[in-house]
């Protein structure tokens, strides 16, 4: 280098902007970003002591990723090249490369390649970086502002440890202020600089946690500012060296300049107004902060807040957001979230849009927040999803073909007979009839449940009465146009729509399962076991609430043991349920076999759990819970003796058992006064003789003899019976089931009745219920006996003690 090249590099550092020549040199000066280089932190450890590996900093402008860099070129011993990836290419990474393996050879010196805005090299000109970086010739430094997992190769942020920076807080743009009016060399502290706390307070606050923007604006109002009008008329600064006192010359530089003293230079909130007057919002129409700050309107909308919603759009409007993108997103919204509850919505919002596209900006800032205001106050309903569920219907289906009466008859009526049997909506009352429109194959498929928001709550009733009503007509059997629906036994899925349609079990089965483990006391840490866990209504909701925990699930048969374990498929392994298959008195050996194998693989940390015994490996339960788990159980007290043994101390067992003892007669469903007294007195005898059956398990007991079994087992027991009546659609199946004998197995209603009644005489009951129950809705009664059972306090501490 010449004295011309040096003398012209330090006039470029004097001339330079106050945010350059401010630049942290050392970690000691680096302010904010604790997180990541305060003491202790790993990248302070690294940096300190010169073993840095390939690194990314991301993070919003003005956070210190490039003075980050700095700070790194400045302690290590490494030879640093630093490039940016807006003014370079291919060319100059080979050079780099060339120059670090030069000093590889010769010096034995590693390399750092600092690239920043790395986010603007394409995929060639990453890809080129790459087998570099992993072959250790340059420890690389990206530097981006957008998120490396979307911007910058995989294989190389794969390599790469990603450090993310956040915007700096009001404290740490503070700290950067008065670092600069003390530093006499670099900032301003060989002048008398006074600025006024309000006006410090703009300066930090409009530069949102941006440091060059703080101190950009710092330059500028010094700069300005002096304690009176020069004569020259401009205020910018040169202080001159003088006998007695200390000079100070501006870096801006060509202008005519005035002389001021350094003695009273204030900075008032004034000019701290003049110097920095519009906030610079963090976003950019590509990156990272368009699409979170869209998301976060959007959610906003959804989630009815009218507050967040305006703010969001403000902040996207602010920043330079095309209305046209926020109009589409709303209209999206419109059908997404809004959809049927408010059908109106779309209306809305496009008759917003268009009366923007005729008014423009600035007025059309009240359209944009008409419609978002309407959108963040509507009812909201996401049922229009049902489309996309017919979709997928459609996509793993075979064509089912269309049914005959709903094929166009204007070509073909006479020669095929497409049309024909089709009822004409209009003609009848109401303008609508009931009939098949599905096809045969998807009979009794719902793609469409209106929710309880706006005019979906007006329309609800109305569309259950006539899913009903349809029903009703899927279960007559049209020979007119030789489509016969038949109706079989052997249709579970079929059976289950009728009754989930006509009934709404699933809301009392969600409401059931949430007051069985409330009543459990769950804890994030408890152990939980599922005594019967079916298709997983109480195992999932205790994985849920159980996150730090574990939970345990019973499954009767394989089919359902396969169903958990498929499911349980979708959570990391150590979230899942463990499941064991079997019945109840098996359960000991299962735990048993599970917490000998754990003990195996984990047994120093397995000896310090208070659960497990030393001499006698088996798990105890925080919370034991079921639904209907004891319903099978033919000794249900030594079933009540095993729950105890599996409890822990303060453990509790919460339990929801249907009491078939107390279910509906079926005699109660209809009138059977046309059978004569007789015949109904003793078919009456005949079904209560069922409930009565001494040699029957499923019936022989009541809530009361669970109460005494837990007792008898050491516990104390809370219970509480509670009568329900729900409606039940009487279907062909069900009454088939109810009178076909069945050979082997459990018997069938008919067989109980035939000890008492002449088959005649049943012919004629199942006639009777045929006529008057089929596709009918009735009043089904049943009885659930709520179970809470735990250890008396004294035998909970006696027990711990023995633990």
């Amino acid at each position: 280098m010449d004295l011309f090249e040096q003398a012209h590099q330090e006039r470029m550092a004097r001339s330079a902007p106050l945010a350059a020549r401010m630049r942290p040199r050392t970690l000691d000066e680096y302010v904010g970003q604790e997180h990541i280089v305060g003491p202790g932190r790993l990248l302070r450890r690294a940096i300190e002591a010169d073993q840095l590996s390939s690194v990314i900093f991301y993070g919003p402008p003005g956070a210190g990723k490039t003075t980050l860099a700095r700070v790194i070129a400045n302690t290590t011993r490494a030879h640093f090249i630093a490039i940016n990836a807006v003014l370079s290419g291919v060319k100059e990474i080979r050079e780099a490369i060339d120059a670090a393996q030069q000093r590889a050879k010769l010096y034995g010196q590693r390399t750092i390649l600092f690239v920043d805005e790395v986010h603007r090299f394409n995929k060639a000109q990453q890809d080129a970086l790459l087998p570099w970086v992993e072959n250790g010739t340059v420890i690389f430094i990206g530097a981006t502002t957008e998120n490396p997992y979307f911007e910058v190769n995989r294989a190389l942020v794969s390599r790469s440890r990603i450090f993310q920076l956040v915007p700096l807080t009001k404290n740490d743009l503070r700290a950067v202020v008065k670092q600069t009016l003390s530093d006499p060399v670099r900032g301003y502290g060989a002048l008398s600089v006074t600025i006024d706390e309000d006006a410090l307070d703009h300066l930090v606050e409009v530069a949102n946690g941006d440091a060059r923007a703080v101190l950009n604006a710092l330059e500028l109002a010094i700069e300005t500012t002096g304690a009176g009008k020069p004569e020259t008329g401009d205020q910018r600064l040169e202080l001159r060296e003088t006998s007695d006192a200390p000079s100070y010359q501006s870096p801006i530089s060509d202008l005519p300049i005035s002389n001021l003293p350094i003695s009273n230079l204030h900075i008032t909130l004034a000019v701290a107004e003049e110097s920095i007057q519009r906030r610079a919002v963090l976003y950019d129409k590509e990156g990272d902060y368009h699409f979170d700050t869209i998301s976060a309107f959007i959610k906003s909308l959804r989630g009815s807040d009218p507050d967040a919603a305006m703010y969001w759009m403000a902040k996207m409007v602010y920043a330079g957001e095309a209305p046209r993108f926020i109009f589409r997103r709303m209209l999206i919204f419109a059908g997404e979230d809004v959809g049927m509850a408010d059908p109106h919505a779309i209306q809305i919002v496009n008759a917003c849009a268009q009366a923007f596209e005729q008014v423009g900006m600035p007025e059309g800032r009240f359209h944009l927040a008409t419609a978002a205001l309407y959108l963040a106050t509507a009812k909201k309903s996401n049922t229009t999803f049902a489309f996309f569920d017919a979709l997928e219907q459609v996509g793993k289906e075979a064509d089912s073909g269309v049914p005959n009466h709903l094929k166009d008859g204007n070509r073909d009526k006479e020669g095929f007979g497409h049309g024909e049997g089709y009822l004409y909506p209009h003609a009848y009352r109401d303008h609508w009839v009931a009939q098949q429109y599905l096809p045969t194959s998807l009979q009794g498929k719902v793609f469409y449940q209106p929710s309880d928001q706006g005019y979906e709550a007006a329309i609800r009733v109305e569309v259950a009465r006539r899913r009903e009503a349809q029903l009703a007509a899927m279960l007559d059997a049209d020979e007119a146009r030789g489509e016969t629906l038949t109706h079989s036994p052997d249709d579970p899925a079929r059976e289950r729509w009728l009754q989930r349609t006509i009934s709404g079990a699933g809301v009392r089965l969600g409401q059931m399962r949430d007051r069985v483990l409330d009543a459990a006391r769950l804890s994030n840490h408890s152990i939980v076991l599922d005594l019967k866990a079916g298709a997983g209504l109480l195992t999932w909701e205790a994985v849920r609430r159980t996150p730090e925990g574990g939970v345990y699930a019973l499954a009767r048969n394989r089919r359902d043991a396969d169903a958990l374990r498929q499911s349980a498929e979708r959570l990391p392994q150590i979230e899942r349920p463990v499941v064991m298959e079997g019945r109840l008195e098996e359960l000991p050996l299962f735990l048993s076999l599970q917490t000998k194998s754990t003990l195996q693989m984990k047994e120093d940390t397995l000896a310090a759990n208070p659960r497990l015994s030393p001499l006698t490996p088996s798990l105890r339960f925080d919370a034991i819970v079921g639904y209907n788990a004891l319903l099978d159980e033919a000794d249900k007290a030594a079933a009540c003796q095993e729950l105890a043994t599996l409890l822990a101390p303060d453990g509790v067992i919460s339990l929801a058992e249907r009491v078939p003892r107390r279910t509906q007669r079926l005699y109660a469903l209809i009138d059977a006064s046309t059978l004569g007294a007789d015949l109904l007195e003793r078919w009456q005898r005949a079904e209560e003789a069922i409930y009565a059956d001494p040699a029957d398990p499923l019936v022989r007991w009541d809530e009361h003899d669970l109460h005494a079994f837990l007792v008898e087992a050491g516990l104390a027991v809370s219970l509480q019976g509670e009568a329900e009546t729900s409606e039940t659609l009487i279907t062909p199946a069900m009454i088939a089931r109810w009178f076909t004998p069945v050979r082997g197995g459990k018997l069938a209603y008919a067989d109980r009745l035939a000890a008492a009644l002449q088959p005649d005489e049943i012919v004629r009951i199942r006639q009777l219920f045929e006529r008057q129950l089929t596709a009918q809705p009735v009043l089904w009664q049943t009885y659930t006996a709520f179970i809470v059972a735990r250890f008396p306090p004294s035998r909970s501490r006696k027990d711990e003690d023995e633990t």
